[in-house]
């Protein structure tokens, strides 16, 4: 099924389009520059990437002669020959009427490390995520989501969700790491992976981590950094009024697909049900990816934390809009939570008087309980 994606591209500048294996970025592509108009090159193939990392002036040379009706020039897996960014640059400041560069990639990290020309002031940058439950529409299903993700080749195909995925967690090891040459050590990357699957969403102890991996915390630290540089996943920073104070705290990571977290954590053999410890975390899990893939697409410049004390009072998510107004939101997996299961809710407010307090939930309307809002998780995102 092709589904109508909320990221919305403008055609009329070059850009890079940057996000993890499988979320789609070669079908949007497709669907936004028609083939008679782009010159394609796909450096995933070997024949491709091995022509032009031997001939730096071959790109070049087929660009300028290209057929006059290639608008487009449109590039898989940029990251694998960094170089080529000089050629880009260098057609779009000489020519005369130079064409539209799609840039796409499933990492950053090689561009960066590598100080490659990243275009600045001279392409636009997207980040494209695993299907959001909008796009998805009238088909989504939540437990269907928690359990699998939202992977379009997942989503789609239910019936090989398992077995799709523990391909797509072994692949990203074998491609993303051990061709890249990322780590030194793979096998103790992959304990780490593991161990970081079992403690999504949760407050990271990198020494714990560190130990029960055999690694040192710089080297664990490092291992973060590399699934975040090749968009595997994000941290949630403690909200502190200090930002000197949120520097040196210790986050969460969130991996950016449920599916993929289950595989790295080797629990798809296990089913998810509802009234469940497991269901409850995926389900918080899930509606934090929700908001940071709407955050994005939209450009809202929300500054998403978390909220905890050192006596435990914790609250799931704190969004501060620009205009700094706050939404302290408790996310439960329950048709009606009451008071008594939001009381960071309260500790929070102390802090903040002038936060909104509000628990996402499962809920089928709209109730209030002194100042805490409940509402239906859907309709959390009318209040960003």
């Amino acid at each position: 099924m092709n589904y109508l994606r909320e990221l919305k591209i403008n055609p009329k500048k070059s850009f890079f389009l940057f996000g993890p294996r499988q979320v789609g970025k070669s079908t949007l592509l497709r669907n936004l520059f028609h083939p008679k108009e782009s010159l394609y090159y796909n450096f995933l193939l070997n024949s491709e990437y091995m022509n032009h990392a031997s001939d730096p002036n071959l790109f070049r040379n087929q660009v300028i002669h290209r057929h006059k009706n290639q608008k487009f020039i449109i590039v898989d897996e940029v990251q694998r020959l960094p170089s080529l960014l000089n050629e880009v640059h260098y057609l779009l400041e000489e020519s005369k009427n130079p064409p539209i560069f799609c840039l796409s990639g499933s990492s950053a990290r090689k561009l960066k490390k590598g100080e490659a020309n990243l275009l600045a002031g001279r392409a636009l940058t997207y980040k494209m995520f695993p299907l959001s439950h909008r796009e998805i529409g009238e088909d989504f299903n939540l437990i269907q989501a928690i359990s699998y993700g939202t992977l379009p080749a997942v989503y789609t195909n239910p019936d090989l969700a398992k077995e799709t995925l523990r391909s797509y967690a072994e692949t990203y090891i074998q491609e993303e790491i051990k061709a890249e040459a990322l780590v030194r050590n793979l096998q103790g990357f992959v304990s780490f992976l593991k161990l970081a699957a079992i403690h999504n969403g949760e407050i990271l102890n990198f020494a714990n981590i560190a130990r029960e991996t055999g690694n040192s915390q710089p080297t664990i630290k490092e291992y973060f950094q590399i699934l975040i540089d090749t968009l595997l996943g994000n941290f949630l920073m403690p909200y502190s009024k200090s930002f000197r104070r949120r520097l040196v705290a210790h986050p969460k990571f969130y991996f950016f697909d449920i599916g993929v977290k289950r595989a790295l954590e080797q629990s798809l053999s296990l089913e998810i049900q509802s009234k469940t410890e497991s269901f409850g975390r995926n389900f918080e899990h899930f509606l934090i990816l929700e908001i940071i893939k709407y955050n994005h697409y939209y450009s809202l410049d929300l500054d998403l934390s978390f909220y905890r004390t050192n006596s435990g009072a914790e609250v799931d998510l704190i969004i501060q809009k620009p205009d700094s107004s706050l939404l302290a939101i408790e996310i439960k997996a329950n048709e009606k939570p009451n008071l008594a299961s939001v009381k960071g809710l309260w500790s929070f407010k102390e802090l903040e008087p002038n936060a909104r307090m509000i628990c996402a939930c499962l809920t089928t309307k709209r109730y209030q309980e002194k100042d805490v809002l409940f509402l239906p998780w859907q309709e959390l995102f009318e209040l960003l």
